[in-house]
């Protein structure tokens, strides 16, 4: 089959895609260095949105291919080149389309597709060049591999090959070329290691640094440097030299690096970053169409699996539900915020004012009990932004006026008397946090919004007892919150919509991905991880060894195992949560008396690390009093998914979050979990624990699954 008769077969299961042209143009090289044709990839006057590859954009691509190379084998040009609209060159294949495909063969088409196009331009007659002038990703990226030499932008803010972050391997020439071209290990750092840590993305000069692109430039006139570099290499002016590549012992330990990052991050829960290693791994011999072939195999089977498709969920979780919250009011209700307020000063106080201050960019001022703990506080803000200055990331003159706009006092009147969005951060306890509503009420405007950071009190309760008790919403982060996304946004009772519409206002100038919750014990996140937490709790009091509990759960791929979870939350914290849900529901809610015995003693958590890795504490071990039940890794796991399936069963019912999708986007914002789970329920689903417990599955078919 011509690749013609592929794309246009393949064409009809992409009906919505975002169609990408190729213009070619024709100019001439300066220094006398001949005609040259340019192909562009465009897909409209929007700037901001991303160009794609689908069927019919591989058409077009194909089509203006055809010409060059007749021009090219007619003589009539000296170099092909190839680029993309302002700031965007492109970000790879249209995961629209690819979601709904249904049958292996048609998944197959498309990466054949994709070879068969882009391998013509390492087979035309003429060098070839790729100018990455804007973001490029996926086939982008690879596209651009196909060509003989590269340049980039300095400008360029996102370069990646992120496929294994989805659940699948760089599939259109990424895992066979790259480590051709620029050695192993650093090709496993661009598709493994990068992708495995949140979906990393390089710069133009560390794609240049890498060797990927052979000249650099500044952006303003990127295309215009590129082309009289190009001149000069065609002229032989300019000499590009590449290292040679290791193809020995060095290759295979690149390998083995990246199948211990791959073990560290998903615990060989995902397949994506195992089968792309195993063509870096074959790729040692050079033979590229061998693995565009292994690449064409590895793309069908992962876009036909369960892993590809949670994937593609989480990530349209993330980029559109994350920034269109369900059930947020009229956004034009939301009142400015000129001033904020936060009460307390301890260290997640300032981190909170740090995070206001440097988004907002509006005066923030900080009290607390005494004046000691008021410049503790400010002190803390002040160094971060030193900090910042240090790493170039601020100018002295934005750190000046960002350290002038925080302040501390002792008297509340005059710190918030014209605030107008105040939050606390104080200690968990509904009468402390009662007192300070009724303390802040009392000299804040009528305007303000009254914020608790609260992580598992009744925000209801809170606001019980104050005048406007309609002004109070919950306002949870979570730790560390300059680098966790999740807000959950908390309507109490009398929460009105004016309130609740200006948190969501703040909530998106502090760039965060704001879900709106029910006012429930724990609300999601905490509420879910508890259950979770709770039965690996559970099995270890009745008897199972703590390494066995901990491993159970290893085929999630959780990036952190239980109990490291709760010494990262603290054990105080992780037992007074598990007190309050136990008081709401004590019937699926336990407090285990080994975790009261671990606080009470005052460990960190459950581990020492003399050793450099995990080990039980011998004091820790010498605390627990543990039962005659031992249960096998694979009992604990039915048992902790059953578990938690049960409890989003409950939620969802009890209306705490308006769809499964957004416990999933809490789970994956506010807790690291995987995109390869797309959260927790499409892996419920698809291992059949909902249907077992609650009688059917959280989502529809063709979310996060293949399509009936």
């Amino acid at each position: 089959m011509s690749t013609t008769e592929l794309l246009k077969g393949a064409a009809e299961l992409f009906p919505d895609e975002v169609v990408t042209s190729a213009h070619v143009r024709h100019l001439d090289l300066p220094y006398g260095a001949g005609r040259f044709a340019l192909i562009t990839l465009d897909n409209g006057f929007d700037h901001t949105k991303p160009t794609t590859f689908g069927p019919a954009s591989l058409a077009n691509l194909n089509t203006a291919i055809d010409q060059v190379e007749k021009e090219a084998s007619a003589g009539e040009i000296v170099g092909v080149g190839i680029t993309g609209k302002p700031f965007i060159f492109a970000v790879g294949a249209d995961l629209k389309g690819v979601e709904l495909l249904k049958e292996h063969k048609d998944a197959l088409a498309i990466g054949k597709g994709g070879h068969e196009v882009f391998k013509r331009l390492s087979g035309l007659a003429v060098p070839t060049f790729a100018y990455y002038n804007g973001a490029a990703m996926g086939g982008g990226v690879e596209v651009g591999l196909h060509c003989k030499y590269r340049t980039v932008s300095k400008a360029l803010p996102a370069f990646s090959l992120p496929e294994v972050f989805l659940g699948l391997v760089p599939g259109w020439g990424g895992c066979t070329i790259l480590p051709n071209l620029i050695g192993a290990d650093k090709a496993v750092s661009v598709i493994i290691e990068n992708s495995l840590n949140q979906n990393k993305q390089l710069k133009g000069q560390q794609v240049f640094d890498l060797g990927i692109a052979d000249a650099i430039f500044e952006g303003a006139d990127f295309l215009e440097q590129s082309l009289i570099w190009t001149a000069q290499v065609l002229k032989g002016d300019v000499e590009v030299e590449r290292p040679v590549i290791d193809r020995g012992e060095a290759w295979d330990q690149a390998v083995a690096k990246g199948r211990f990052i791959a073990d560290s991050k998903v615990h060989g829960a995902a397949p994506a970053a195992y089968r792309a290693l195993d063509i870096i791994a074959a790729a040692k011999n050079g033979d590229l169409q061998q693995g565009y072939d292994a690449e064409d195999k590895a793309l069908a089977d992962l876009i036909m699996g369960g892993e590809l498709r949670a994937g593609i969920y989480a990530f349209n979780l993330v980029q559109k539900r994350g920034k269109r919250p369900a059930g947020a009011p009229d956004k034009n209700l939301a009142r400015p915020v000129t001033k904020v307020g936060v009460v307390g000063a301890g260290l997640m106080a300032s981190q909170l004012a740090l995070l206001f201050l440097r988004r907002l960019e509006v005066p923030v001022v900080l009290t607390d009990i005494d004046q000691e703990r008021v410049d503790k506080g400010v002190g803390y803000v002040h160094a971060e932004i030193e900090k910042l200055l240090g790493k170039g990331r601020i100018n002295q003159d934005k750190a000046n006026r960002l350290k002038a706009l925080v302040t501390g006092v002792l008297d509340k009147a005059e710190g918030f008397s014209d605030a107008d969005f105040i939050i606390e951060a104080v200690f968990e306890e509904i009468g402390v946090k009662q007192q300070v509503f009724a303390e802040v009420e009392a000299v804040a405007p009528a305007h303000a919004i009254l914020a608790t950071n609260t992580s598992s009190l009744s925000v209801s309760e809170m606001a019980s007892k104050l005048k406007n008790p309609e002004r109070v919403v919950g306002f949870h982060f979570f730790n560390p919150v300059a680098i966790l996304p999740l807000l959950e946004i908390v309507r109490g009772e009398q929460t009105d919509d004016a309130s609740l519409a200006t948190a969501f206002a703040v909530a998106k100038k502090l760039k965060k991905t704001a879900v709106l919750v029910k006012d429930a014990p724990a609300f999601v996140v905490n509420r879910i991880l508890t259950r979770f937490m709770g039965e690996i709790q559970n099995v270890i009091d009745e008897g199972t060894p703590v390494e066995v509990a901990e491993k159970a759960v290893e085929p999630l791929g959780l990036p952190m195992s239980p109990l490291v979870l709760l010494e990262l939350v603290g054990p105080a914290i992780g037992l007074h949560v598990s007190e309050t849900l136990n008081r709401a529901f004590p019937d699926r809610f336990t407090v285990s008396p080994n975790l009261a015995a671990v606080v009470k003693a005052g460990k960190r958590g459950f581990y020492v690390y003399d050793s450099g890795k995990p080990e039980l504490d011998p004091e820790v071990a010498a605390l627990l009093k543990q039962g005659d039940v031992v249960l096998t890794e694979e009992q604990v796991r039915d048992r902790v998914l059953d578990a938690v399936a049960q409890e989003i069963g409950l939620m969802l019912d009890e209306g705490v979050v308006a769809e499964a999708q957004d416990i999933d986007l809490c789970l994956i914002t506010g807790a690291g979990w995987p995109f390869h789970l797309g959260g927790i329920t499409p892996y419920l689903d698809r291992e059949g624990v909902s249907e077992r417990v609650n009688g059917k599955k959280f989502l529809a078919p063709g979310v996060a699954s293949v399509p009936a």
